[in-house]
């Protein structure tokens, strides 16, 4: 058994996707910087409500209420665009490649299997041509 974190991950796990340890750190990292977001974004709400509260009055579970919203969209922003980044750098450990190099290797390879064959040429259907919205163009 391997440590990772507070979790115990099986030695077979831990064999099979060696970048496991990087993922996880990064992975922690993400969530303790979202967590840094929610505290200071909910404490500079807090501190514009207040600055903004002599000339608007209102009480103070308002103020809290407010700040502590913003905060966590603030914390969801931030933990939703460092969690992309770890899964594309756990991508890139895992393959070599980078997400954006599989997408379009993967196109590629996608439309290479859609053209017909020399020997089917003349029973395949003609190629439907599309526009970017999926629209059939003739």
């Amino acid at each position: 058994m391997v440590n990772l974190g507070l979790r115990r991950v099986e030695d077979s796990v831990a064999a099979k996707h060696p970048a496991l340890q990087q993922y996880a750190a990064c992975q922690s990292h993400a969530f303790m910087k979202g967590i840094g977001t929610f505290l200071a974004g909910s404490g500079a709400a807090f501190a514009v409500q207040k600055l903004v509260n002599k000339k608007l009055p209102y009480s103070l579970q308002w103020s809290l209420l407010v700040a502590g919203a913003a905060g966590s969209l603030a914390s969801y922003a931030v933990t939703r665009a460092e969690t992309r980044k770890c899964a594309d750098f756990w991508i890139y450990l895992e393959t070599g490649k980078s997400p954006q190099e599989l997408a379009v290797a993967g196109r590629v390879s996608q439309a290479a299997e859609n053209l017909p064959s020399p020997e089917n040429r003349e029973t395949a259907a003609p190629l439907v041509r599309r526009n970017k919205y999926g629209d059939v163009v003739e």
